[in-house]
C-alpha cells in the first residue's frame, strides 16, 4: 500500500485498519507536535536489550487480558498487580498489550504499570505510525514492536531509525525467511520470531530453531508464541530471550510458572 502499510489477508488486516482510527482519533485529541514537545523532558529510558541478555533465557512476561482467538484470559483483570508479580519472580522485561479493540488493552496500562515496577518494558501493539512512537515513550514504555508483515521496506526503516532516536529498542517481529531477511538488511539488533503463523494461527515451535540459525552475531533473539514450558524453551534453539503472554497470565500458580520459564541455560 502507497502509505507502507502491508495487507495480509490476515486478522491482522482488520486489527490494522481499526488501529489507523484509533491513531486518527487520539492525533484530533492531542497533535503529534504536542508529543514531540512532552518527549523533550521524559525521563530516560532504560535498556530494553540488555535486560534480555543473561546467562539463562531471559523472559519478558506479557500482561495480557484478552487474545482474538481466545477471548478473556483473566477476570478480574489487575495489570499493575500482574506486573509487579512478573517482577518479583524473575522477569527480565515485561511487555504491555495497549491495543484495546482486540486484547482489551489500553496505553494507560503502561503507565500505571512504568511508575510500579523498574523493570524495562514493551509497548505491544501494532506500531503502524510515528505518532504511537511518541506516545510510547511518554507513556514509559522502553521498546516497542515493530512487526516486519505489516510494514513495508521504508516505514519499516523509519520507525526504527525515529525509535532509536527516541531511545526505544525496536523489536522486530518476523515468522518466516522473506522477513527474516527484511530484519537482516535492517540491521535489526532485537529480533523477535514469532512461531506463530500469521495466515491461520498455527503455531511451529521449530520456527524459533529454524530462523535462529540465518541471523549473523550480534543479534538479540526473542523467541515468541506458544511456549508452554522449559523443555519448549529448550526447543527454540539459540535465542536469547522469550516473550510469553498467555501460559503465564492464564497459569494455576503464576509466580512458579515464571520461575520454571527463567531456569533455561541459553545455547551457544
Amino acid at each position: 500500500m502507497s502509505d507502507g502499510i502491508v495487507t495480509t489477508g490476515t486478522i491482522l488486516d482488520k486489527i490494522i485498519t481499526h488501529t489507523r482510527k484509533v491513531i486518527l482519533t487520539a492525533e484530533a485529541s492531542r497533535p503529534l507536535e504536542d508529543l514531540k514537545a512532552a518527549c523533550e523532558s521524559a525521563p530516560t529510558t532504560r535498556n530494553f536489550v540488555d535486560a534480555l541478555q543473561r546467562e539463562h533465557v531471559a523472559l519478558s512476561a506479557e500482561v495480557k487480558h484478552a487474545s482474538p482467538s481466545r477471548g478473556i484470559l483473566i477476570d478480574p483483570f489487575d495489570p499493575v498487580e500482574i506486573a509487579t508479580m512478573y517482577a518479583e519472580n524473575g522477569a527480565a522485561a515485561i511487555s504491555v498489550l495497549t491495543d484495546k479493540e482486540f486484547f482489551k488493552g489500553h496505553l494507560d496500562y503502561l503507565k500505571q504499570i512504568r511508575a510500579a515496577v523498574d523493570v524495562p518494558l514493551l509497548r505491544k501493539d501494532f506500531t503502524i505510525s510515528s505518532y504511537q512512537l511518541y506516545e510510547a515513550r511518554l507513556a514509559g514504555a522502553d521498546a516497542v514492536l515493530l512487526i516486519v508483515a505489516t510494514l513495508d521496506d521504508a516505514l519499516l526503516a523509519d520507525l526504527y531509525a525515529l525509535a532509536s532516536e527516541l531511545g526505544l529498542a525496536a523489536l522486530v517481529e518476523v515468522h518466516d525467511e522473506s522477513e527474516m531477511e527484511r530484519a537482516i538488511q535492517l540491521n535489526a539488533r532485537l529480533i523477535g520470531i514469532n512461531n506463530r503463523d500469521l495466515r491461520d494461527f498455527s503455531v511451529d515451535l521449530a520456527t524459533s530453531a529454524r530462523l535462529s540459525e540465518l541471523v549473523p552475531a550480534g543479534a538479540v533473539l526473542v523467541g515468541e508464541s506458544g511456549i508452554k514450558s522449559a523443555d519448549d524453551v529448550r526447543s527454540l534453539g539459540a535465542v536469547h530471550a522469550i516473550l510469553v503472554g498467555e501460559t503465564v497470565v492464564t497459569a494455576p500458580n503464576r509466580a512458579a510458572k515464571l520461575r520454571e520459564l527463567t531456569t533455561v541455560e541459553r545455547k551457544a
